[in-house]
Order: C-alpha cells, then structure tokens, then sequence
C-alpha cells in the first residue's frame, strides 16, 4: 500500500483512510472510504474534506455502482479488496478530469443504489453517503435498466519540454553540439515510451526547432490539461571535468514569487483554486489556498524528481546525489507538478560524445520512463479487468465448467444468476474472478 494510506476494520466497517495535512475551505479532498455490511444494505460512506457535487450510475458487466465527484482534489487511493464490504468486492479510484475524482465499487450483482450528502454532524464532516439493497433470500436483486458506458477515463497526461529552440541554441559542446537538438531528439523518444504506457499520453511543447517563451512551454502544458511537466536540458560549465545528470524541482523562493505573481491576477488565482467558488473572497484567503496548493504541487514534484533521479543513477553517474532546487521558469506553476532534468554536461567532451550517440538517448529516455512509471503507480488506477466469458457446449454441466477454470459452481451460479443445474448451450457464463 502506498505511504499515506492506511487500511484497517472499525466496527465491523472497512476503511480507507489517507494521510496528509487538512484542505482549506472550497478544495474538496476525498479523505476516506468507509464500507460497512447493515441489515437489507451495505453503505458505503466518501468523507470529503469540504461539500462538492456528486453524480451516481452503474455499470454492467462486470457490475459496478460509479461515483464522480466535482472539484476533488485529483489524487487516486489505488485499489482495495472489500472483503469485509457486504455487497461491495472492491473500491478503485482514478482521475477523472482536472480536480475530478471517480470512484468505483466492484459488486457481487448488479444492483439500483441511491446516494445523498450529509452535511457536518458531531465529528464528521461532510460526507456523500451510497446505499446497495441487499436482497432478502429467495429474493432477486434490484436490477437496474443497462446503462451506456461513459467516456472513457481521462489519460495521465505528462507535458515533455524540450529545452531551448529556434534561435535559443542552449549550450553549445566543443563538436559544435546544439543543446537544443539533443534535447528534442530525448523528447522525442520519451514521448513515444509515454505513448506505449497504458492510460499515458505524452505531449510535447515543441516538435521542431522553433523558439517559445518560458512561459508560453508553462501555458502549453495547461492547454493539454497536463498532469506533469517535465523539462529536457543539457548541462554546461566552464570546468570541463564536470559531470553528471541533474535533477530540478522549484525552489521556495521562486515559489513564493510566483504566488505573488498570480494573485496579481485575480482571474487566474480564481481558476486555480476552484474558479466562481472563491470569486469575491478576500485576497488573503486566496493567497493562503494558493500557497497551500502550491506546496502540495511541490511535495509532489519532489517525489516525481526523486523517482528520475533513481534511475538516472542506475543509468551512469549523477551531479549530486539529491534532487536540486532551483527557480527555473518553466518549474513555475502552481499546479502542475514539474522537473527539469539536466542529462550530462555538454562541456565535457566524454559527456558531449555520450549524448550523441542515438542507443544513450534511448536509456535516458527509458530512465524517465520508468521513473515516470514509478510516480505514477501509485496515483494511477489499476487498468480495468475484462470478464472472462464462457460459451456453453453440448454436454457442458456446471460443475465441468467450474473445474475448468478454477472455481466453485456457487460462484458460477451468484455471479450468473443461475439457479438449478439446466444450461443452455450457446448461453455465455461470466466467469468470476477474471
């Protein structure tokens, strides 16, 4: 389980709850799941950190109830079996758009829930409360009409910056090496192991030699709704014994101004922190929220620069062995979280030939890859799993398709709905736990 979370049983419920300091007031964080089995149905209570809007349907196939919430903050729980959860097998979160949060219930049958809000009461806070039927024995369950699936869950977007461009050469190696080539020719192959990786999308600020303001590779990023932003440089100073990737996230500093820089603008300070929701709210609780955003942003680049920077040092030698800071522009904004990997020092000549050759910018590729992989496992749900599906066959009984496939036949008969021992041949059985 990743750190922050932790998972134990209160009273006959389960429960996900997940550390980290309190939200301020209109940014709605998803603080626990709490699952508990009562008489005729099983609730399932989200406790949020502030009230937010919420949408309820299900899905079929295998059946699911689906809860999105607006304005929550966009950090997934992974996934956690329910086994102590009644008619709930399962809970799987993902992002669902910029500050979106689905979450997803896995349940044994397909069932009709029904949801409402509850506003602060003793010591809980607000909360989005779901209820499941549970039907009494000999009872079918509620079934619902079949419901069209959704749009798909957004990709994990990350924003690959190739340094410099156009008339901005970058450092320049003692071959005449252009910074700038190199570090579009790396962006490039990032960007296709990006691609490759399920529920990623990768996408460049530059694609040719072209130049772009600092702020404008910041605003590109936004425009692809990036998650985060990661910037390509090569290295240089005037000891040529230098050597050694880097690893950048923002300094404090350049945080601070930066805060200042976007409260200057009412209208987007507003946009970061929950747009009409702190519209008229005074200046000083909008620069508090900022800055707490803002240090969520950074903790989180941290962690991002720190899963490069491991792999990075498997690769070869690093600069320095913790991850740097520093206030470079492009490591400015106040929601992304964003890392500038300096990847070898152009003035050193060995580090110089190294970054020329095509088969080393493919291993620095694949280093941020995998880093990049590493980050994001913990923030990224598990993929869906596709239902096994079983057509019947002339002579086929229960108990032969169980034995094939390593289940029990009461399992083939709940998740199926099937009661005695007759098949149909040509009929297809869902086989559970696929």
């Amino acid at each position: 389980m990743a750190a922050g979370k932790r998972l134990r049983v209160l009273g006959g419920a389960l429960v996900l709850m997940i550390g980290g300091s309190a939200a301020a007031a209109d940014l709605a964080r998803l603080e626990s799941v709490r699952i508990q089995a009562l008489e005729g149905k099983t609730r399932v209570v989200l406790d949020l950190s502030a009230p937010t809007e919420h949408r309820l349907f299900t899905l079929a196939s295998p059946p699911r109830a689906v809860i999105d919430l607006d304005l929550a903050e966009g950090r997934t729980l992974g996934a956690l079996e329910a086994s102590q959860g009644g008619v709930v097998r399962g809970v799987r979160t993902g992002i669902r758009a910029r500050n979106g949060l689905r979450v997803v219930l896995d349940l044994d049958l397909q069932r009709r829930p029904t949801s409402f809000a509850l506003d602060p009461s003793g010591n809980r806070g607000h909360r989005v409360v779901v209820d499941l039927p549970t039907p009494v024995e000999g009872e079918e369950p509620a079934l619902i009409p079949p419901a069209p699936e959704p749009a798909p869950l957004r990709p994990f977007v990350v924003a690959i910056d190739a340094g410099h461009g156009g008339k901005d050469p970058g450092a320049i190696g003692s071959r005449g090496t252009r910074e700038k080539d190199l570090t579009l020719a790396v962006a490039r192959r990032l960007q296709q192991l990006v691609n490759a990786e399920p529920g990623m999308r990768a996408a460049l600020t530059r694609a040719d030699d072209r130049f772009l303001h600092l702020r404008d590779r910041i605003q590109i990023a936004r425009d692809h709704d990036a998650d985060l932003f990661l910037s390509i440089h090569a290295d240089s100073y005037r000891d040529r014994r230098a050597r050694g990737s880097s690893v950048f996230i923002l300094s404090r500093k350049g945080a601070s101004s930066e805060a200042a820089r976007w409260l200057a603008d009412r209208e987007n300070a507003a946009d970061l922190v929950g747009g009409a929701t702190l519209n008229g709210v005074d200046r000083e609780i909008q620069s508090v929220v900022l800055d707490m955003l803002q240090e969520h942003t950074i903790s989180e680049s941290w962690h991002f620069a720190q899963a490069i920077l491991q792999r990075l040092g498997e690769l070869g030698e690093v600069h320095k062995g913790d991850v740097e800071r520093g206030g470079f522009v492009v490591l400015k904004s106040p929601d992304i979280p964003s890392v500038l990997v300096e990847t070898a020092f152009l003035s050193n000549p060995a580090e110089e030939r190294k970054l020329l050759d095509p088969a080393h910018q493919e291993h620095l590729a694949r280093a941020m890859v995998e880093g990049l992989r590493s980050y994001a496992a913990a923030r990224l749900p598990p993929p869906p799993v596709e239902p096994r599906l079983h057509v019947v066959r002339r002579g086929e009984s229960l108990g032969r398709i169980a034995q094939r496939y390593s289940v029990s036949v009461g399992q083939l008969r709940t998740t199926n709905g099937i009661e005695g021992d007759i098949l149909h041949v040509g009929a297809k059985l869902t086989i559970p736990g696929g």
